[in-house]
């Protein structure tokens, strides 16, 4: 299989230097291997998703001196999203929940890799069919059959996959088509994707890709969780927090391959550092 690597934003706000050098490091270990690097637009976010910056997007990589093949948006693909999560509802692997976010955290759940852990309120119950639910992964029935499984980090080694640490997380959302769990897992395997290369904060997402994978029958990639840009805060780069962005530093006449060359070398700008590289 041709090695290949993806970067795969979401269009809810721009670019900033943390997906920057995510895309550099995805770009150079594919080019490095004669393999592929792909970009695929990750907008099912409903009226977050601004369609707009997708092409935004693409400036910025061409402005850094990227090269890469697109792939088809993760709105192209729903009926795909569907099909997964109704075969996995069918064999018991998920389950309605009409639980809000108020409601989960009034019950004081423990926290785990994902944050609250749900403690199973819908499992097991009669609900109202005419209240909007989103669909959990029970993670208890995924384990008895799936048994255990492993996983590899480029930098972390062997791992072994535990989704219990995360609890019965959100597979299909009350608004949206999909989560990030099923949505990213089924497109890295649609797309050949041999290598995931994201951030170190997605790290205690992956047993939950990896018993996807197992349910659904799908090929295992091997992952790249590299560190973070962090900002002159401490944490890390990120959209809500008004990051500076590609786009301004392109439009201000900043040279973007030097920049793409500052970024390979560790040479950050002031505040900015690498961490758990």
């Amino acid at each position: 299989m041709t090695f290949t690597t993806r970067f795969a934003p979401s269009p809810t706000g721009p670019l900033h230097l943390g997906h920057a050098y995510s895309a550099l490091l995805a770009h150079d270990m594919a080019q490095a291997a004669g393999g592929r690097f792909l970009l695929r637009i990750e907008d099912i976010d409903g009226p977050r998703s601004r369609p707009e910056l997708a092409d935004e997007f693409r400036r910025d990589l061409e402005w850094l001196g990227l090269e890469w093949e697109e792939v088809p948006a993760q709105s192209t693909r729903l009926a795909t999203y569907e099909e997964a999560a109704h075969d996995l509802l069918e064999r018991g692997y998920l389950y309605p929940c009409t639980c809000t976010r108020a409601e989960i955290e009034a019950l004081e759940p423990r926290l785990g890799s994902q944050g609250a852990i749900y403690p199973g309120t819908c499992k097991g119950r009669l609900l109202d069919p005419g209240k909007s639910a989103a669909l959990r992964l029970d993670v208890d029935r995924a384990m008895a059959d799936t048994g255990e499984l492993v996983w590899e980090d480029a930098l972390a080694g062997c791992q072994t996959a535990d989704p219990r640490e995360a609890g019965d997380v959100v597979i299909v959302r009350k608004e949206a088509p999909a989560s990030y769990h099923l949505a990213a897992t089924l497109d890295d395997a649609a797309d050949g994707v041999t290598l995931v290369t994201r951030g170190a904060d997605l790290f205690a997402a992956t047993p939950i890709h990896r018993v996807l994978q197992a349910l659904l029958g799908l090929p295992v990639p091997r992952w790249h969780h590299h560190g973070l840009l962090l900002d002159d805060s401490g944490q890390k780069l990120a959209k809500r927090r008004g990051s500076p962005s590609l786009a301004d530093r392109r439009e201000s006449g900043e040279d973007g391959r030097a920049l793409a060359a500052r970024l390979r070398a560790g040479e950050f700008p002031a505040g900015i550092t690498l961490a758990n590289s």
